[in-house]
């Protein structure tokens, strides 16, 4: 075993702070075009036999509880915890892919289905991943649901294991990656002549963590949220989806600027004060704290499995009674965090799984599970997909809505992707918590289209 099939230290603390009512498994629900009744049963067939063949889905993970391997030497750095108390990833030598894909009984309601799929954690002694396939009542559909645990792949690596086993489609970056410059081989304790360096490094890592910690405590004052994005947990999962024309979104960019990202973060604002409203929760106040993840990976030369994550933190200007202004707000807020960079301020705090021991994250996954609540009240986050159309078994792609895995102690996740000129949002709650989830989702219709004349003349 190498240093590098153990899991990074963001993969690990997403391994140890999974429980049975809050598994950590990312999902995606994509909705094909049938050609036929058995068009299903197909997209089925064809799943299993690829998969076979894809490297990254036979990987489970494995404790690690011992040196890398004896007589080895350390390595010099936060991944020296690594080599006790952690987990790799390893092949799975019994993998069967008919243990993954699973075709399930005709349903009139692919979101319900997915819900309840949802809410399983995935088996954690093979591979964490499951493709589920859901045939149409009506024989004119179906959907797959994809669920991978967050410590195997994050939103892009995800991504890539599930466009490995469509149809085949280059998704591949236009230029070549340029050659890894070989890292000189480092023994157990570091050149002394880099020393000074790692001093400075070291201290500018514990500045951070400190300027990082008080950014969270201030971010906790003087703000109110609403009782319904945090519950108690239930184990439960409730999904739903929305449909955007991409247009209408770039159609308010245009009018009064900022980024598409920045409008597609109002309309929730909006449509969670329109939510609260007609559900009988005041929104009067209410500025909830919004985690933006931003990924840190730099672009064809961090490791292709690992989680790279920081994250903005801002607060929904739901309270704002006025669209354009909660726009505004948003905009200033993500500005802001731009400007300060995704290294520093309170959405920062996943950088600082780097400098926590293996055992630490083993022992208090728990306790950081727990402490989400303290954090953030709502994620929001963006998953990229290709603008190209994908298709399986030659039944395209029609809509994809991602889910983002529930934090402990709240209600609510919303994640968005744009594809084939159509923005989607994809919800998940704790359905005991939301039971009314599809009227959010018809409030970010609703909302769009009164951004939409706001803004017009």
């Amino acid at each position: 075993m190498t240093s590098d099939d153990l899991l990074a230290p963001l993969d690990l603390a997403f391994w140890n702070i999974e429980s049975e009512r809050h598994p950590m498994h990312l999902g995606a629900l994509g909705v094909f075009t049938a050609h036929s009744p058995t068009a299903g049963a197909h997209a089925a067939e064809l799943l299993a036999a690829r998969a076979a063949a894809v490297p990254g889905l036979r990987m489970r993970i494995r404790d690690v509880w011992r040196p890398l391997a004896p007589g080895r030497s350390f390595p010099f750095g936060p991944g020296a915890s690594l080599a006790f108390g952690g987990a790799a990833r390893e092949p799975d030598p019994g993998f069967d892919p008919l243990d993954h894909v699973r075709l399930h009984a005709p349903t009139a309601d692919f979101q319900a289905a997915a819900g309840r799929l949802m809410e399983r954690p995935l088996e954690r002694g093979r591979p964490p991943w499951e493709a589920h396939v859901l045939p149409g009542e009506d024989g004119t559909s179906f959907a797959v649901l994809f669920k991978f645990h967050h410590a195997l792949a994050d939103g892009l690596r995800a991504l890539t294991l599930a466009a490995a086993v469509l149809d085949p489609v280059d998704v591949s970056p236009p230029s070549p990656s340029r050659p890894r410059r070989p890292e000189p081989p480092r023994g157990p304790l570091p050149d002394v002549s880099a020393l000074p360096a790692l001093l400075r490094g070291a201290l500018s890592d514990a500045r951070r963590a400190v300027g990082i910690g008080a950014s969270v405590a201030r971010s906790g004052l003087d703000v109110r949220s609403s009782p319904a994005l945090t519950s108690e947990p239930s184990g439960t999962r409730r999904t739903a989806g929305a449909v955007l024309d991409l247009d209408d979104v770039h159609r308010v960019r245009k009018a009064v600027g900022g980024t598409v990202n920045d409008v597609l973060i109002a309309l929730v604002a909006g449509a969670l004060r329109r939510w609260l409203d007609e559900r009988g929760d005041s929104s009067e106040g209410v500025a909830p704290r919004a985690l933006i993840p931003v990924s840190t990976r730099r672009p064809r030369t961090a490791h292709p499995q690992g989680n790279r994550l920081s994250g903005y933190l801002i607060r929904l200007p739901v309270g704002e009674h006025d669209p354009l202004r909660r726009l505004g707000a948003v905009r200033t807020a993500m500005d802001r965090n731009k400007d300060a960079g995704p290294h520093r301020g309170a959405g920062a705090v996943a950088l600082l799984a780097d400098h926590v021991p293996a055992l630490g994250h083993r022992l208090g996954g728990p306790l950081a599970a727990q402490a989400a609540r303290l954090w953030f009240d709502i994620l929001v986050t963006s998953v990229p997909l290709p603008s190209l159309g994908l298709t399986l078994g030659g039944a395209p792609l029609a809509e994809v809505y991602p889910y983002a895995p529930l934090a402990h102690g709240h209600s609510l996740a919303i994640a968005v992707s744009t594809y084939r000129g159509a923005v989607h949002y994809g919800l998940v709650a704790d359905a005991e918590a939301v039971p009314d989830l599809d009227r959010l989702a018809h409030a970010l219709t609703d909302e769009t289209r009164t951004l939409i004349k706001a803004c017009t003349p």
